[in-house]
């Protein structure tokens, strides 16, 4: 099995509705992720409060499964300081530059967002509003395209 197939990310809205509900269905639905598809590597972006939600999810599961591995694909911040590095490791396992968000500029996230789903098998999204011009809206889009299993929580 490749590491595609074991990779999750996340994606969705900047502002979300309803946290305590939202947390626990995300929570099944990690659950269920690492229990019955065998994923082990969550991916996140940033600028969302539905990837600090699943951060927050992801990690008090890694109490009960330590297995699993946070890893933050950064958008900004090319380089980064030692320190700096050193405080995101304390919330993921790894992270790094995403390659296509380099010189990508105004569409930096747009870019990083095809990262993260590039390298996932299944992607977890928070997309409620058909607003075709969001970041949400382009890579829900973009995951269809390339065939990607979608999970669309609401």
């Amino acid at each position: 099995m490749n590491m595609i197939e074991q990779t999750c990310c996340f994606i969705g809205h900047r502002k979300i509705e309803n946290k305590a509900n939202l947390f626990e269905q995300l929570k099944l639905c990690v659950q269920d992720l690492i229990i019955k598809s065998n994923i082990n590597t969550f991916l996140f972006g940033s600028r969302s409060e539905f990837t600090d939600l699943c951060l927050n999810v992801v990690s008090e599961l890694k109490d009960s499964y330590p297995h699993i591995k946070r890893v933050y694909i950064r958008a900004e911040y090319e380089r980064i300081s030692n320190d700096y590095e050193n405080y995101l490791l304390t919330f993921y396992e790894k992270t790094y530059y995403s390659q296509k968000a380099h010189n990508a500029k105004r569409l930096v996230y747009i870019k990083r967002n095809e990262e993260l789903i590039d390298n996932s098998k299944t992607c977890v999204f928070y997309y409620k509003y058909n607003v075709s011009h969001s970041g949400t809206a382009i890579a829900f889009d973009y995951a269809l395209k390339h065939n990607k299993n979608i999970i669309k929580i609401v």
